[in-house]
């Protein structure tokens, strides 16, 4: 069975639907309507392109073009990560990308070649929605990971220096700070899967179900993904902090303040 269509009119009513939170962040005294035109209007063209990509990508199966769009990805991924945490590219640039990449890569090879098989590994069907997937929820971890951390150490900046001069390490002094960013940032991964089925059906057992597929096929997929980002997003924050620890202090074990944007 085929996925209906949606055409042209029923898009323009869709973007109907927009006014109504639009009408309600109004009436509470937000005035939001340009930083939501703005939104959906870039999500529209973002989106509008990269199908037009990713159809190109799919009939040409290239495995070049399909590593390249990967490392597009990382990339943006990475500068994300960082702007959103609050840190300066410059200074983390490499090692965040290092950490994202060797994590979704490792995943993202596990689930297509040993657990899904596909007659070439690099089949853009699978490497290219897969990987983007667990990268979606790996960015948001490292986000919420490297924030945590580093705001946490700038709160507790006394505290820190206590445990410092006490005769703590480094890692010593960090550890409780590290501790509660991962926990943090793998979180809502873990409160999803334990809720998954119950709370909400998933994105991608939806689409599936939506193209076509069987419902339990669908469930053998959204498993195989959820069980990828957990793996990904805790190895990712993981070893991204860790490589930070040598950028983010100076030789004296001291917070440096110039590898924080400012606020």
């Amino acid at each position: 069975m085929e996925t209906l269509d949606i055409q042209l009119p029923q898009m323009a009513l869709l973007y109907g639907l927009c006014l109504l939170p639009w009408l309600l962040l109004w009436l509470i005294g937000l005035r939001l309507s340009r930083d939501i035109g703005v939104s959906i209007l870039r999500m529209t063209i973002q989106l509008m392109l990269v199908g037009i990509y990713l159809k190109m990508l799919f009939d040409l199966n290239n495995p070049w073009l399909n590593g390249l769009w990967i490392l597009v990805m990382l990339i943006v991924a990475d500068l994300s990560i960082l702007r959103r945490a609050g840190l300066k590219a410059r200074y983390f640039a490499l090692a965040t990308f290092a950490a994202i990449a060797a994590s979704i890569l490792f995943s993202t090879a596990y689930l297509v070649i040993l657990v899904i098989q596909p007659t070439h590994f690099y089949d853009a069907r699978y490497i290219v929605p897969l990987a983007g997937m667990i990268l979606g929820n790996c960015l948001q971890g490292n986000v919420i990971a490297l924030e945590r951390f580093y705001s946490a150490l700038r709160k507790n900046e006394n505290e820190y220096a206590t445990f410092l001069m006490l005769g703590a390490t480094r890692w010593e002094a960090v550890r409780p700070y590290f501790r509660d960013a991962v926990k943090a940032a793998i979180n809502p991964t873990i409160a999803g899967m334990a809720t998954m089925g119950l709370v909400s059906l998933p994105g991608m057992m939806t689409g599936q179900i939506l193209g076509g597929s069987e419902p339990w096929l669908a469930v053998k997929y959204q498993i195989a993904i959820m069980i990828c980002i957990f793996t990904s997003t805790t190895v990712a924050c993981i070893i991204n902090l860790k490589l930070s620890l040598n950028i983010g202090f100076d030789a004296f074990d001291v917070l440096r303040d110039e590898v924080v944007e400012k606020p």
